[in-house]
This record gives structure tokens, sequence and C-alpha cells, in this order.
């Protein structure tokens, strides 16, 4: 929610009744960040058989509060299984050029053949 420490350290307080230092939130958020790094830049499986694409649009707060689309891509293995291949937040609406570039990026971390694309309106 781009909250900063001591909103969540409050949140945390009204929610949970629970006392949290801003010190444990921000190294919390430090781990955190630099796993979903690592996550967001994983090598992806050659083949997916079928590969989901949409946005959702959310509420973002980067100033002012502003509706912007996440873009999501989820991948079945060839074993059946679905794979979160990654989220954007993208600055605009739903369009074409975004998802060239989240293509581009699922490609160069590996992907090579995608049997069925499952999208709408795109």
């Amino acid at each position: 929610k781009g909250l900063t420490t001591g909103e969540v350290v409050a949140h945390f307080d009204e929610v949970y009744g629970a006392m949290v230092s801003k010190d444990t939130i921000s190294r919390i958020t430090d781990k955190v960040v630099g796993e979903m790094a690592e996550w967001c830049n994983r090598p992806l499986e050659g083949v997916y058989p079928v590969l989901f694409i949409d946005a959702i649009h959310v509420k973002i707060r980067d100033g002012q509060v502003t509706s912007r689309p996440i873009y999501v891509a989820i991948g079945v293995t060839v074993a059946g299984e679905r794979d979160i291949l990654g989220l954007w937040a993208g600055d605009g609406g739903e369009g074409a050029k975004f998802w060239l570039q989240v293509l581009t990026e699922i490609k160069n971390r590996g992907t090579h053949d995608v049997c069925i694309v499952v999208c709408d309106g795109l």
C-alpha cells in the first residue's frame, strides 16, 4: 500500500494489538524485497502448454491514489501445475505495447514455447 514503517507499526497495533518496532518492520521489508527480486528474475520453464495473461486494476498510492493496471502472467507447466510467472505494474490502461514488454521478458527468462495463450480483448 505504500505505507511508511510508522504506518505499518500503527496498523499492526490497530488490527492485531501487537507492538512491532519500526526497525523490525524495516528488517523484514529488506529481507522480503531481496527475496522478491530473486523471484522476479528467476529462470522460467522452457515450455508452458498454456499461458494466461490479464490485468487487474488496483488503487495505488504514489503521492496520490490512482488506479493502475497490474499485469499478471500465469503459466501451466507440462506437469499441469500453475506457476505465477510475474506481476508488472503498468502506468496507464491495459495495452498491447505493455504486453509486448511482458512477453519479451518471459522469453528472455527462458521460455521458448507456449502452445495456447488465454487472454481477453488483446
